[in-house]
């Protein structure tokens, strides 16, 4: 019998609005749950609820000191060697995290979705497959503003202040320079079924490959 391999790392990385939180979920449901597992960087962020509400909403998120990194490679270490992990479950409303977490169990494919999940050396060597999602600024932004109001209880003077503040500068600064790492880079997101589907196929061969290795 074929010996078992590692899970296969896919990073999707890209500006806040760019498409790849789309890209992660078509990955995810075209291969099935019980091939792949999805975790977003999103999940990691530090809690804030030491502080008070006014001064939680001033923090900088958009800068990689804002995210538990260490934790999440240290997750993905362990669904590695075939462990399951629990996740953090992040409050974007009160900027805290939850009691309850999130169980993940091993799979053959992890997806691991985040604008900054390039930055950090030591996450970015532990991920096979990096795919950077590129989309037009102008575009990013109307898709924050409206995710914002309506499923995190923003309002639109304090998303567009969040954004010509930190979001913008800090793309400029650390997102956008972690494209050249990439293998991948998808512009227009989800919308780019070509791309997609050229992601899919590489990815289903691989767990077709495995499926024959187990069979041997």
């Amino acid at each position: 019998m074929g010996k078992r391999r590692e899970a296969v790392i896919v990073g999707v990385a890209g500006g806040s609005g760019s498409g790849k939180t789309t890209i992660a979920q078509a990955i995810y449901e075209q291969l099935g749950p019980e091939n792949v597992a999805y975790i977003p960087h999103d999940a990691y962020y530090h809690d804030l609820s030491h502080l008070p509400p006014e001064e939680r909403a001033k923090r900088n998120f958009d800068h990689p000191d804002s995210l538990d990194t260490a934790l999440l490679i240290e997750h993905l270490q362990k669904l590695k060697r075939g462990e399951a992990v629990d996740i953090p479950v992040y409050d974007f409303a009160t900027h805290t995290r939850r009691p309850e977490t999130r169980h993940i169990e091993p799979k053959p494919i992890i997806v691991v979705e985040g604008i900054l999940v390039f930055v950090e050396p030591k996450l970015r060597d532990l991920m096979d497959i990096k795919i950077f999602v590129d989309t037009d600024a102008d575009i990013r932004f109307i898709r924050r503003l409206t995710r914002d109001i309506r499923e995190r209880g923003r309002t639109m003077e304090s998303v567009i202040r969040q954004y010509l503040e930190t979001v913008r500068v800090m793309h400029l600064e650390f997102v956008e320079p972690s494209k050249r790492y990439a293998d991948i880079i998808i512009p227009e997101g989800g919308f780019n079924t070509v791309a997609l589907d050229m992601v899919i196929s590489r990815l289903r061969a691989m767990l077709d490959h495995d499926q024959e290795q187990k069979g041997d």
